[in-house]
C-alpha cells in the first residue's frame, strides 16, 4: 500500500511539474478581453476549419459575443490545460475527453451546467443515444454537451485482400473466439506474407521473416485498449469494471480478459502480428499501413481523414468480428465542450457551448466530413460527406444503431489506473510477463480505487 501511495504522489507531482514549463506561455489575456470574448481550445487540427466556421455563425447570431480559437497537439493540449488551471489562465471553454474530465470535475476545475440546461430547456434527446448521459459525472452533475462520437472498425488494404482471395462478405462476417481466433484469425493468417511470398496459411511460411503482417496495432492498449483489444474482450463477455462506466472495481484479472490478451499476444508468436518493439519502433500504425506493411489495422472513426490521405493504398472498412456472446461490440466514446470553472465569462461561455451542441453547429461539423456529429439529425449530412470522400461508414454506425456498444472506462483516478495498466500491458506484449500477471496489476488498480473512495 505504501508503494502505491508513493507512486500516486509522484504522479501528481509529475503532473504539476509537467505544467510548470509552459506557465509563462499560457495566458489567455483575460484582463485585456471584453466580457463577451470567449477563448476556446481544441486539439485536432483537422477540426479547426469547421469550428472556425462555427465561431463565425455564432457571432452572426450573437453579435455581443466573439470566439477566439486556439489549437494545440494532443500532448501539449493537456499539459497547457493543467498549467492554465494552476495559473488561473485556462480557456473559458475547451474540448473535453471522457478519460480526462472525471479528474477535472473531481478537482472542481469544470463547471456543472445543469442549471443552464434547465433554464434554457436544452433538449438532450437530440443526441445519439447515451451520449448526453456520458457527461454526467460520478457526482450526478452534468459537465458538458456532446459534440461528436466514435466507434472502431478495421481499415484494410483492399489490394491485399483481393490478392489473397478474401471477399468483402468474408471480411464483414468474421467470427472470433479466444481459442483459435475463428475466421478472423484465418483471414489475418491469409493476409500475412513472408519475404518469399508465402502466406501464413501456406506450407513453408517463415514467421521469422515477414514482409506483410496480416494485422497491425498501435500499442498495448493500457487500461482501455480502445483501438487494440477492447472489442475482443467485450465479445468474450468481459466488462472493465463493476459500475460501468464509473468503475468502482476493475476486472483486469478476470480469466475472460487474460485469455483474450493471451490470444492477441499469440498472434505475435505465430508471426501474424509484429512484435511490440516493431509496433513501437517510432513509425505510427497508419504510416506503416500506408507503406504496405499491414493487411489491416483496427482504428477509430476519428482516423478516417488520416487514412484517407494514404494515397498509395486503397483503404476500405470492415466490421468488427462476432464473438462468443453472439454479436459484435464496439467501444463508443465521444467528446464534449466543457466550461472552465474559473472563467469570468460564464454566460458567454455557456452561450458558445449551447451553440456548439445545437443542430446548427453540428450540421457544419457534419458537412466537413471529419467526425460523426453528436446530434442524430445531423448524421445524414455526415454520411453524405464521408461518401463523397469515398468512405462507406456503415461499419462504424451499425453497432450504435443496434445498441451493441460499451463506454470508455472512466473514473477520477484514470491517470493512476493508466500508470499501473500501461506498463503491465507493455510487459505482457513484450513477453516480459505472462497474461496471468494482470491479476496483480488489477489488485494494484483496485487498491488505488479503495484509497480514493
Amino acid at each position: 500500500m505504501n508503494s502505491l501511495m508513493s507512486r500516486r504522489n509522484l504522479l501528481k507531482a509529475g503532473l504539476a511539474a509537467l505544467a510548470v514549463p509552459s506557465l509563462a506561455a499560457c495566458n489567455n489575456g483575460a484582463a485585456a478581453r471584453g466580457p463577451g470574448e470567449v477563448i476556446y481550445w481544441l486539439w485536432d487540427s483537422a477540426q479547426l476549419p469547421m469550428y472556425t466556421e462555427c465561431a463565425k455563425v455564432f457571432h452572426e447570431q450573437n453579435p455581443q459575443y466573439t470566439v477566439t480559437i486556439e489549437q494545440y497537439g494532443w500532448n501539449d493540449y493537456w499539459s497547457k490545460l493543467v498549467t492554465g488551471f494552476i495559473s488561473d489562465t485556462a480557456p473559458d471553454v475547451f474540448t473535453g475527453h471522457s478519460s480526462k474530465y472525471p479528474l477535472f470535475a473531481d478537482k472542481g476545475q469544470v463547471l456543472p451546467i445543469d442549471d443552464y440546461v434547465a433554464k434554457d430547456n436544452v433538449d438532450l434527446s437530440i443526441y445519439q443515444k447515451g451520449l448526453a448521459d456520458r457527461w454526467i459525472g460520478a457526482d450526478g452533475k452534468r459537465y458538458g454537451l456532446p459534440k461528436d462520437w466514435d466507434t472502431e472498425v478495421y481499415f484494410y488494404n483492399s489490394a491485399f485482400t483481393e490478392a489473397a482471395g478474401i471477399s468483402t462478405d468474408q471480411l464483414n462476417s468474421m467470427t472470433w473466439n479466444p481459442q483459435d481466433g475463428g475466421t478472423f484469425e484465418q483471414i489475418v493468417r491469409r493476409l500475412t506474407v513472408d519475404a518469399k511470398g508465402r502466406r501464413g496459411d501456406q506450407p513453408g511460411f517463415d514467421k521469422e521473416n515477414v514482409k506483410v503482417y496480416g494485422l497491425g496495432y498501435a500499442d498495448a492498449g493500457g487500461g482501455d485498449g480502445q483501438t487494440s483489444w477492447s472489442w475482443y474482450a467485450a465479445i468474450n463477455g468481459w466488462k472493465y469494471s463493476q459500475g460501468e462506466p464509473w468503475g468502482t472495481k476493475f476486472f483486469y484479472g478476470d480469466p475472460k480478459f487474460t485469455e483474450t490478451i493471451g490470444w492477441w499476444r499469440g498472434l505475435i508468436t505465430k508471426g501474424l502480428m509484429p512484435t511490440y518493439a516493431q509496433a513501437k519502433s517510432g513509425v505510427d500504425v497508419t504510416t506503416s499501413f500506408g507503406a504496405g506493411k499491414y493487411g489491416m489495422t483496427p482504428n477509430g472513426s476519428w482516423m478516417l481523414g488520416t487514412y484517407g490521405q494514404l494515397k498509395q493504398v486503397k483503404t476500405k472498412l470492415a466490421r468488427l468480428p462476432i464473438g462468443p456472446i453472439g454479436k459484435r461490440m464496439s467501444m463508443m466514446n465521444g467528446l464534449a465542450d466543457t466550461i472552465w470553472a474559473g472563467t469570468k465569462r460564464r454566460d458567454a461561455s455557456w452561450a458558445w457551448v449551447k451553440f456548439l451542441g445545437s443542430q446548427t453547429a453540428q450540421d457544419i461539423v457534419a458537412e466537413a466530413g471529419v467526425v460523426f456529429p453528436a446530434v442524430a439529425a445531423s448524421m445524414p449530412a455526415a454520411k453524405a460527406a464521408f461518401a463523397k470522400s469515398g468512405w462507406d461508414v456503415t461499419p462504424f454506425l451499425e453497432p450504435v444503431e443496434a445498441g451493441d456498444v460499451f463506454p470508455y472506462p472512466a473514473n477520477p483516478n484514470a491517470a493512476d489506473v493508466t500508470a499501473v495498466m500501461t506498463p503491465a500491458m507493455e510487459s505482457v506484449m513484450s513477453f516480459e510477463a505472462e497474461p496471468s500477471s494482470l491479476a496483480k496489476a488489477n489488485d494494484d488498480v483496485n487498491k488505488i480505487l479503495a484509497v480514493n473512495t
